[in-house]
């Protein structure tokens, strides 16, 4: 599918996941805005690399944790685009301990980033979304089972797939669709971390990590789009089985080859 003429907003994009997808959406002709906190010479390369894919890239310094620092992402956005097509809340951080050993800044800070910035996120991106658009959430199979030392990661996971079903419905009437993508084992810190305990359970859990969950729910079900209309984030749609939003699905990679393009592949064919 191509996006060219379009605009996609990639939280987090300067690496891991978020570069990635990024790049898919620049490959596919979107102009790209992303955010970072740190890491500078990163992320200008990254810049450089999308910009070198023949389309724009707006680079902003943003965390977004502080809220009015959200807005003043947007903002930027809005003076650099006329409007914005796809959002991809990619940007997550967190505390790596147990329920026992988390303080409350701890929980707080991971909080902040992983489950209220996507909803802020998302309600700025929904203004610039004047003809309608895509929001997808990238959550973690941490907020579907017990990862080790994952407690206030995995838990602000599940708050964000329940954000998600919840914007879905109340997004929809804009034009707004918005869904979640989990990411797997993918090779970044976090994955090489958690990889042993996914392929341990990875037999027994198989059924429930294909596609939708089981008990995940898909909130909004539209009528499909005819081809002379343009879907959510730019695409055409006839789909005759109508166009989904709400829904959590989760990239399959193997286990000895995790691979961010997997989750980038599937943010795309989301929007």
């Amino acid at each position: 599918m191509s996006f060219e003429g379009k605009v996609a907003l990639i939280t987090g994009g300067s690496r891991g996941i978020g570069k990635a997808v990024a790049l898919e959406f620049a490959r596919r002709g979107a102009d790209i805005a992303f955010n970072y906190l740190r890491g500078h010479e990163r992320a200008a390369e990254t810049q450089r690399e999308i910009e070198a894919l023949g389309v724009r890239c707006l680079r902003v310094r943003a965390h977004l944790g502080d809220a009015e620092k959200i807005k003043d992402l947007f903002a930027k956005v809005a003076k650099a685009y006329p409007a914005l097509d796809i959002l991809v809340n990619n940007a997550a951080s967190g505390v790596q301990r147990s329920a026992a050993e988390l303080e409350e800044k701890h929980w707080d800070w991971t909080m902040n980033i992983n489950a209220r910035a996507p909803w802020l996120c998302s309600i700025q991106a929904s203004r610039l979304m004047t003809n309608g658009g895509s929001i997808v959430n990238m959550t973690s199979l941490g907020a579907q089972k017990v990862l080790p030392d994952y407690f206030s990661v995995g838990t602000s996971k599940a708050a964000l797939e329940t954000i998600t079903r919840y914007l879905a419905v109340e997004l929809a009437p804009k034009g707004i669709s918005v869904n979640a993508v989990s990411g797997g084992v993918v090779d970044t810190a976090a994955g090489r971390r958690h990889a042993e305990c996914g392929r341990a359970d990875a037999a027994r859990a198989d059924g429930d990590r294909r596609g939708h969950r089981p008990g995940g729910g898909v909130p909004v079900q539209r009528r499909g789009l005819d081809d002379s209309r343009p879907g959510p984030g730019g695409g055409r749609r006839s789909d005759p089985q109508g166009v989904t939003a709400g829904s959590t699905s989760t990239t399959e990679n193997a286990s000895d080859s995790p691979d961010r393009t997997a989750p980038a592949s599937a943010c795309a064919s989301l929007t």
